[in-house]
């Protein structure tokens, strides 16, 4: 057999085509504006939308390589962007509030989507012990982690329905044992996200049956939630990326809305011990409490009423005795946000 047959008839034809592919490919890649993205929490549900936006690649097409790290709380996505350490992220605006108040000299960061349009702050409150509205309340235990929105924004939950913030007993308790309290009948009532307790109550045995559930937004808190958040000395340079970012997540974000069963599969796709079942119901719960509202259907996704806007801010000011109060352009900026009608994207808007 001749060992020379199966070689290619210009032996300088394959090297160069890999030295050109290689060469087009770090162009591609040197092109590509990187962006690292810290999530507020852990792989879950309401992170499908991020990750369908990487591995679907629609980052990609923006030009932009996006790395996105699961976190450990809205304070520590915002301390993160403010150090330079990620660009973007995925915070409490009531947090980024709290750290402009606090931080008046720090690098600037600004909201540049709303995705929870309100806060998922929740009283939890057993049945049993008499608790139906928030007057009944009054006398009773409470408990939550010091840092929780909910205990945090207490006075605003407690001014808007008459009740005297003073008359509940707050016991500051560790996350992962606020539930189990409740459950014990320790305490008879915890604030926590709506999403999140809910779940861990029900898999501690305590349905909703059992529970009397007292959603901010629903008793007169009109904060907002979590936001994509954006170093402004990374805006100001790459005002593209920001913009392409945008587009992508609200791209992914539409089709999250219109299939939240298969957009589950990119978080499973990312961690595989995911329970896909439990993460399905987190997602749709989000949906259906805070990101698919009635303020951001008019609105469309991702923006900010301005009046409600300075009106939350204003009340975090007032909740946290923060030290000053930031303008609303330092909190949000609209600039780098697709168009109104691109973002009219909830279920029978545009049909």
């Amino acid at each position: 057999m001749n060992r020379t047959s199966s070689r290619a008839p210009f032996p300088w034809a394959v090297p160069m085509a890999g030295a050109l592919t290689l060469s087009l490919f770090g162009t591609a890649l040197a092109d590509e504006t990187r962006i690292r993205f810290q999530l507020d929490w852990r792989f879950e549900g309401p992170s499908a939308p991020f990750l369908m936006a990487v591995e679907r690649g629609y980052f990609a097409e923006e030009g932009l390589d996006v790395q996105v790290d699961s976190g450990s709380g809205s304070a520590g996505a915002i301390n993160r962007v403010a150090s330079g350490a990620y660009e973007m992220g995925f915070g409490d605006l009531n947090a980024l509030v709290e750290f402009l108040a606090e931080n008046p000299d720090a690098p600037g960061i600004q909201g540049v989507y709303v995705v929870y349009d309100g806060t998922p702050a929740s009283v939890f409150a057993r049945k049993d012990r008499g608790i139906e509205s928030p007057s009944d309340l009054a006398g009773k235990a409470l408990a939550a982690p010091t840092f929780d929105t909910g205990y945090r924004a207490w006075g605003i939950f407690a001014a808007a329905n008459d009740l005297d913030a003073g008359s509940v007993e707050w016991q500051n308790v560790d996350p992962a044992l606020r539930e189990t309290l409740l459950v014990r009948g320790d305490v008879d009532a915890i604030t926590g996200f709506y999403f999140t307790s809910l779940l861990n109550l029900e898999g501690r045995g305590m349905g909703e049956e059992a529970l009397t559930i007292l959603p901010f937004p629903d008793y007169g808190v009109p904060l907002y939630g979590n936001a994509i958040v954006a170093s402004q000395a990374f805006s100001e340079e790459n005002p593209e990326a920001v913009e392409g970012f945008l587009r992508a997540f609200n791209r992914a974000l539409a089709e999250t809305l219109a299939d939240p069963d298969g957009a589950i599969d990119y978080v499973h796709n990312r961690d595989g011990l995911i329970d896909v079942e439990l993460e399905t119901r987190r997602l749709k719960l989000a949906i259906d409490s805070v990101i698919d509202t009635e303020d951001a259907r008019a609105n469309g996704a991702g923006a900010v009423d301005e009046e409600r806007l300075a009106n939350a801010i204003q009340l975090v000011a007032d909740a946290y005795d923060l030290p000053s109060i930031p303008e609303p352009e330092q909190v949000f900026t609209s600039r780098f946000l697709p168009p109104r009608d691109e973002r009219m994207i909830f279920p029978g808007q545009g049909d």
